[in-house]
């Protein structure tokens, strides 16, 4: 595959442009890194009316953060920029169901210290180091399953499904204690909180009934599991969440449930996109695959390179608690912001030619995980070496694979994913 031509900024006609049309998202990478750019230069705080969603009043509309030092200022003043307005959704929406779909990511200090502090106590070095060697062993599993599919058939294979789909949701099920007939549901449901209101994912065009479903699936879940490791305690994730505190506090099982969606969406899809929107990458930079597959020593930066470039979460949203300014910015209090992580990740300002994939690039400061603040991910460490392990497996097992058509986009603005990813093995290895 040849890569992608990058389009002058001067040829994107803003008129054009709506970051809240879930349509716009499905565009060539390149067109809308484009227009990115150039509103990072000309309009750094782009104003956009929010999308209509039935059942939800329209909104002020948002503040779009195109600049690096832009992003990360409001990042960095959580006081001023609150989370608990609500982080994932551009729309106001009940405190309730904001806190309980983004839990950690939709609070703010002091609540927001206190659950991640106890979230933190469960996340201990003996449990992400068994995480990791069972990492190791999905990884080779999945990748052995891959290739008995292709060649049971005419080699043909989904990346998506068969390959970056199944790693990250084996990981977190198996840190949580999930039973497997249980998993094909998590898929299902994570999937459609995650859609954007993609309307393949969606059934009869109702995407906020979906959504609450789905939630409600997954939660109730959760809080059967909380509530059988409280009487029978084994050792997963589960288990040390309705067993940890600080001062004197537990989670209840409605917080560990929210926490559980939480990692879906930060270990579960995120990890998915990055692998398959990486292997994509890939064949587009042969060289640069070359490079990374020859060279262990590029897995820390190749990893850090496939995260800047894909930005799998593309933003998040905060909202001034107070009249200020910033960036040159006059804003007053309840002005919304969205932080496109993506347009800050090709930031000339910060990186030397954005618009090229360099497994080697180093340093790399990109905002794939989150900007300075309190709400840098949690699991990035967890994240990263997962995604070494599954990329350099790949390298080693399947050499062969090749991306053989164009990929199906998730037609949503929140995420980054790919539905479908079609590829072969069985050339040279």
């Amino acid at each position: 595959m040849s890569v992608e031509a990058p389009i002058p900024p001067a040829e994107v006609d803003l008129a054009t442009v709506d970051l809240s049309d879930r349509d716009w998202w499905v565009r060539p990478p390149a067109e809308r890194h484009a227009a990115l750019d150039r509103l990072r230069a000309e309009r750094p705080f782009a104003f956009f009316a929010e999308p209509e969603i039935p059942g939800i009043p329209a909104g002020p509309g948002y503040h779009a953060v195109t600049r690096y030092a832009d992003l990360e200022a409001i990042s960095s003043q959580p006081a001023v920029f609150c989370s608990g307005k609500g982080a994932v959704s551009m729309q106001d929406v009940p405190a309730e169901l904001h806190e309980f779909y983004g839990s950690l990511i939709s609070m703010d200090d002091p609540r927001h210290a206190k659950i991640r502090r106890i979230v933190s106590k469960t996340f201990t070095p003996r449990m992400l180091e068994r995480t990791l060697d069972s990492v190791r062993t999905i990884v080779d599993d999945v990748l052995a399953r891959a290739r008995a599919t292709a060649e049971a058939g005419d080699g043909a294979i989904d990346v998506v499904a068969d390959i970056a789909a199944p790693i990250p949701l084996r990981v977190i099920c198996d840190m949580m204690g999930v039973p497997e007939a249980d998993r094909p549901g998590v898929l299902a449901n994570s999937n459609i909180v995650l859609s954007g209101g993609d309307p393949e994912l969606i059934e009869n065009d109702d995407p906020l009934t979906a959504f609450l479903t789905a939630g409600m699936e997954m939660a109730a879940l959760m809080e059967r599991l909380a509530g059988e490791r409280l009487a029978d305690p084994r050792d997963d994730l589960t288990t040390a969440l309705v067993r940890s505190e600080v001062d004197g506090e537990r989670l209840s099982h409605q917080e560990i449930a929210s926490f559980f969606i939480l990692l879906l969406v930060a270990g579960n899809e995120t990890t998915r996109n990055a692998i398959s929107q990486g292997l994509l990458t890939l064949a587009e930079w042969p060289q640069e695959r070359a490079r990374w597959a020859a060279d262990p020593s590029l897995d820390r930066t190749g990893v850090e390179e496939v995260v800047r470039w894909v930005s799998p979460v593309t933003w998040m949203r905060r909202t001034a608690t107070q009249d200020g300014e910033v960036g040159g910015h006059r804003f007053t209090a309840g002005e919304k912001f969205l932080l496109f992580y993506n347009a800050a990740n090709r930031d000339p300002e910060v990186f030397a030619d954005p618009q090229r994939f360099d497994v080697g690039r180093d340093p790399n400061p990109h905002v794939g995980f989150g900007s300075k603040g309190p709400h840098f991910c949690l699991g990035a460490h967890l994240a990263r070496r997962e995604l070494q392990v599954t990329f350099r497996a790949i390298f080693e097992q399947l050499p062969d694979l090749e991306v053989t058509g164009p990929p199906h986009r998730l037609a949503s603005s929140f995420v980054n994913g790919l539905k479908r990813l079609p590829a072969r093995l069985g050339g040279d290895r």
